[in-house]
């Protein structure tokens, strides 16, 4: 007969501290930052060129591993177009044929594009070689923190907003998104 595992077998988690950070199984921790970036497309010459430059300090900057995940949402569009529907109840003739044309433009669009969001965080890492050590906990979020605040500061300069997720709530509602992610796939 098949053992069938638990899900608390198959996950590497261990626990959330209450300050977000994620320790492992392996007795090693993660703590989660979320990026939101600029648009690239958007700025002049000019602009660009500081931004790579401001880049290319970070990678230099930033001795130790990190890892990039992009995280991909497929957008409900029903609200927005619940409210478009309640607002034309007493419009003109011609702005509810224009609100009838945009709803059917902002539907196909979504069909034909699958029109999603994107959310962007980098994952650190606490590698714990000694385990016998009683003060890992401490030693794990004060090397964490110091990588953060070293991508803080790199990444900002070149104009994105760096957010420490520092808590437990948000911690696990980022890994329930990172686990569920065929749900918002599939919507």
């Amino acid at each position: 007969m098949k053992k069938n595992n638990s899900i608390q077998e198959w996950i590497p988690f261990e626990k959330i501290l209450e300050n977000g950070i994620i320790k492992l199984k392996d007795n090693s921790y993660i703590k989660i930052i979320k990026i939101y970036p600029i648009n690239f497309n958007l700025k002049s010459e000019l602009e660009k060129e500081a931004i790579l430059n401001s880049y290319k300090i970070f990678l230099k900057t930033c001795d130790f591993n990190f890892q990039i995940l992009i995280q991909s949402k497929k957008e409900d569009l029903s609200k927005h177009i619940s409210n478009i529907n309640n607002q034309k109840i007493n419009e003109n003739k011609n702005i509810l044929e224009y609100s009838n044309k945009y709803i059917e433009f902002i539907k196909k669009l979504n069909q034909e594009k699958k029109s999603s969001s994107k959310n962007f965080y980098i994952i650190l890492k606490y590698k714990n070689n000694d385990k016998e050590l009683e003060e890992i906990e401490e030693l794990a979020t004060e090397d964490l923190n110091d990588k953060y605040f070293k991508i803080k500061d790199c990444l900002s300069r070149c104009g994105n907003i760096i957010l420490d997720i520092n808590n437990k709530k948000e911690s696990k509602n980022i890994l329930f998104s990172f686990l569920n992610s065929r749900k918002y796939l599939d919507n």
